[in-house]
């Protein structure tokens, strides 16, 4: 097989391959580029040398048996015989459910995952979200500091789990979606530097260095990301990525690498025959990102849009640091303001930026479902100095009120693993280091940052400690037990109301409407005919919703139906969703 490397600046470049080194040959037909011929089979070692340096990982390994520092391996995709038939399925109309593969279970492991598909599929969920499969140093992580952009972490099954994984998921009509990292790689196995201009110091970035998107050699590096993604959709059959962190991804090229990378993707979707889609992590609140490359915009398909989480918390908390300031001060307001218009910051000050942050969301040309809204998610619960969930701060009520309004919102919403029975356990920040010089870095750093916020040192797990990932593993004997099942049915029984309801999946964010009294604590909206009525309040609420009769479709704790006043009565920390005849 012919074994192929980029490394532009090289005066020598030799192949490794089941012990046995040959040199390799510069490509005439693409400047920088190295070849060589060389007998292999799916699981053979190689790995490249530049100017008779160490052998190290192909920068476009399939697989890394021994870690990001060992021998890369062949991988031969043809092999695998997939057995579901899936035709794929779409963004519009779907629920997304956020996945950690090694704290999903307890084993930590891909098949051990797919064990528990059949959860999902009974929830109602339409898509899995996994959270980063690139290897990483050490057994467990998070994922966002891998290398080897088309591998999958060896602990977790390696690349024939992860289609075991995909085929299950399929079988069940479960879409799959995978966190992809471009805005930065880990600083432990990342050899990417020995052999080309893969990052550039004109830009920094909160990692380091930036990846080279628009200085020399670019055009490779654009191209190594775009391959990689593409790879994930085609070899795995994945249905869509998630883009970590976009706004970290600097680019001052006439062509963006976001509308490169979605011109791709739909490029792919048409050859294969079916979606596929993008969803990136922008903290810009920029609507150009979710607008169609037609109209003017990078064409990706949907964002994460903190700001319906930010507007949520602090109405359920009250909590007000950092972020949260700005929505603190009249948290009703800003829920009614994101349910209608997207965005919270749309040019307003934002007084943790120390500016003035977004720009308005064009309701008449984007549709709803490209915004993601949720209560939760692995950044808001695991960036908590002890992280705890939602479900860790107020009281079983307010958590259901939360998950009814991520439900029934104009958004596609998306769930982090274990809310759906609010989970004991918390979810904390933990990590596997095998540098020492590193692990203590991270660790130190962590216990630094909490500690300007009036944290104790000792209160601040470490995230080395093995027994910190063992708590953030799910306890699955909670979905059997009181009060975690009460939980589960409201779930179930709010993502059917969605299926059964187009109102509640209508693309059109300027047909929503919202009433609210903050002082009560209570808000209202309507999508349709659908109305739906929180009341985050101690006291029962009287809330008016017309004339027209109505009846229940679906309620935290009992409820009639309004009477010919129009008007409906809440109890305490309840919520109520409605069908108006």
């Amino acid at each position: 097989m012919q074994f192929e490397v980029w490394a532009p600046g090289a005066g020598r470049v030799t192949l490794e391959c089941d012990g046995v080194t040959r040199a390799m040959e510069r490509d005439g037909q693409r400047p920088g580029w190295w070849c060589a011929e060389a007998e292999a089979r799916d699981g053979s070692r190689y790995g490249f040398a530049v100017d008779d340096g160490p052998v190290l990982p192909d920068p476009r390994s399939r697989r890394q048996p021994d870690g990001p520092d060992g021998l890369s391996a062949v991988v031969d995709h043809g092999r695998y015989a997939w057995r579901a038939e899936w035709a794929g399925r779409p963004l519009p109309g779907a629920v997304l459910y956020e996945l950690h593969v090694g704290t999903f279970t307890r084993e930590g492991t891909l098949d051990a995952a797919a064990d528990r598909l059949d959860h999902l599929a009974g929830l109602g969920v339409t898509h899995v979200e996994l959270m980063p499969l690139c290897p990483f140093p050490g057994r467990h992580g998070w994922g966002y500091e891998g290398v080897s952009l088309w591998a999958v972490h060896e602990p977790y099954g390696g690349p024939e789990a992860l289609k075991r994984f995909v085929d299950r998921a399929h079988e069940r009509g479960l879409g799959v979606v995978l966190d992809v990292v471009h805005n930065h790689l880990g600083p432990s196995g990342n050899y990417l530097p020995v052999f080309g201009p893969y990052f550039t110091d004109t830009h920094h970035t909160p990692w380091g260095v930036a990846v080279n998107l628009d200085a020399p050699g670019s055009d490779e590096v654009r191209a190594y990301l775009v391959e990689s993604a593409l790879a994930w959709l085609r070899d795995y059959r994945l249905d869509g990525l998630r883009l970590d962190a976009v706004h970290a991804l600097v680019d001052t090229r006439a062509c963006h690498f976001l509308e490169e990378l979605s011109t791709a993707v739909d490029s792919l979707a048409a050859d294969l025959d079916r979606p596929l889609f993008l969803i990136a992590e922008s903290d810009l609140n920029d609507p150009r990102i979710i607008t169609p490359r037609a109209e003017g915009g990078l064409g990706v398909h949907a964002q994460w849009n903190d700001d319906f989480h930010h507007a949520l918390h602090a109405a359920l908390t009250g909590e007000s640091q950092g972020y949260y300031a700005d929505f603190a001060r009249d948290p009703f307001a800003a829920l009614a303001k994101t349910l209608t218009r997207g965005y919270f910051h749309d040019g307003t000050w934002s007084s943790f930026r120390g500016r003035g942050h977004g720009r308005p969301l064009d309701r008449s040309r984007t549709a709803a479902h490209r915004l993601t809204g949720y209560s939760q998610t692995h950044d808001q619960v695991g960036n908590r100095a002890q992280g705890d969930r939602l479900a860790a701060l107020v009281s079983p009520g307010l958590a259901a009120c939360a998950a009814t309004l991520t439900l029934t919102a104009p958004f596609t919403p998306m769930l982090f693993m274990g809310e759906e029975w609010a989970a004991g356990t918390p979810w904390q920040f933990f990590t596997d280091h095998t540098d020492p010089e590193l692990a203590e870095a991270v660790r130190s750093g962590r216990r630094r940052e909490f500690a300007a916020h009036g944290w104790k040192e000792e209160d601040v797990p470490d995230p080395q400690d093995p027994a910190t990932r063992e708590r953030s593993c799910l306890d699955w004997s909670e979905p059997e037990r009181r009060p975690h099942a009460r939980v589960l049915d409201w779930y179930r029984r709010l993502i059917a109301l969605r299926a059964e309801h187009p109102d509640l999946t209508d693309p059109d964010l300027a047909d929503t409407r919202v009433a609210y009294d903050g002082e009560a604590r209570w808000l209202a909206f309507r999508r349709g005919d659908v109305r739906v009525v929180i009341n985050l309040g101690t006291e029962p609420a009287q809330i008016p919703l017309g004339g027209r009769p109505a009846r229940v479709l679906a309620a935290w704790e009992p409820v009639e139906a309004p009477g010919p006043d129009g008007v409906l009565r809440v109890p305490g920390e309840s919520s109520v969703v409605l069908a108006q005849e």
